[in-house]
């Protein structure tokens, strides 16, 4: 892939900003044709969706930056060395407009992280080969309450989407009963995520609680498709309600985020309507900007209405739950 001939930046005006990219013809995604440019251009095409999903909230970025091809790796703590990487810390060299927040680590160690404020500070990190942003579910101006409940709900194996999305309709009727109002959305892969706008009144470790919850009441309610134990090796049920992706530093892909895969799909905000109609396949880099320009944001009012957690917490202390450990 080092050998591919690029030309020259391009200087592409967001807003007020002009954002350089950088070889802008760099295969990205070779197997759908899709250059560097072509990811920036998507993104400018979700614009309004991807800077709302991010909007102020610390940010970790996942960078690919020699695109998605057969073989790459992403690095780990355990080998460094690979193709993509996770980069919590802002990086260097960023511009002075590129806002951060202060975070905390579990391990108590901290960091400034990008917390975006416009979408040229997005676009600025896509320069650098972020394909999928990882938000935390809080603001950069209470980084201790989440402001966000992420209900993930994570397929086993081998199951289908189709499996998943019995449970998020059953999800969905709980927290009517709450009354509550959650908005799912593709995680580019087989799963599914309910985020619900919560006041920012809870840790880490109540929201985990809520979660779990949650959680106990899909597995009283759909015995057969729903398991909250933590072990992977003792799921003896297709779907598993992670609780733990509430805990500090723990983050789903956001809205709109491209999953490095070679059919470059995206993580697609959805209505409760059209859940029974679609597939994951359906929304990638190339599709969701005409479904973007036509339909906008079904999660556009996802943060117009916080709710409380006390019904979910309720729930909890009639069950006698502690918060779970963060793992």
């Amino acid at each position: 892939m080092s050998g591919v001939a690029t030309t020259a930046a391009e200087e592409i005006r967001v807003g007020e900003r002009l954002v350089r990219v950088s070889n802008p013809d760099k295969p990205y995604f070779p197997e759908r044709g899709l250059t560097k440019l072509d990811v920036v251009r998507y993104f400018l095409a979700v614009g309004d969706g991807i800077l709302r999903a991010l909007r102020d909230r610390p940010t970790m970025l996942e960078r690919w930056p020699r695109g998605v091809f057969e073989g790459a790796k992403v690095a780990t703590r355990a080998d460094n060395r690979g193709d993509a990487f996770y980069q919590k810390r802002l990086p260097a060299g960023a511009p002075d407009w590129v806002r951060t927040a202060h975070i905390t680590f579990p391990s108590g160690r901290t960091a400034d992280e990008m917390a975006p404020s416009e979408l040229a500070a997005v676009i600025w990190a896509v320069n650098l080969g972020t394909l999928r942003f990882h938000p935390w579910p809080v603001s950069a101006a209470d980084v201790e309450h989440p402001d966000q409940l992420r209900i993930d709900l994570d397929p086993m194996p081998g199951v289908d989407f189709a499996q998943v999305v019995p449970v998020a309709h059953e999800v969905r009727a709980f927290l009517d009963e709450l009354g509550l109002v959650g908005y799912p959305k593709t995680t580019g892969g087989r799963g599914l995520h309910i985020y619900l706008s919560i006041e920012p009144r809870w840790s880490f470790g109540e929201c985990r609680r809520a979660v779990l919850a949650l959680g106990r009441e899909m597995q009283r309610r759909l015995p057969e498709l729903v398991t909250t134990t933590w072990w992977r090796e003792q799921r003896d049920r297709p779907v598993f309600v992670d609780y733990n992706q509430m805990a500090r530093d723990h983050t789903v892909t956001s809205a709109y985020s491209i999953r490095p895969t070679p059919r470059a799909l995206v993580s697609a905000p959805l209505d409760w309507s059209e859940l029974d109609d679609v597939r994951p396949e359906d929304f990638d880099v190339v599709t969701m900007p005409a479904r973007f320009a036509e339909r906008g944001d079904p999660h556009a009012g996802l943060d117009d209405r916080p709710f409380s957690l006390e019904p979910l917490l309720e729930l909890a202390d009639r069950e006698g739950l502690e918060a779970p450990p963060e793992r």
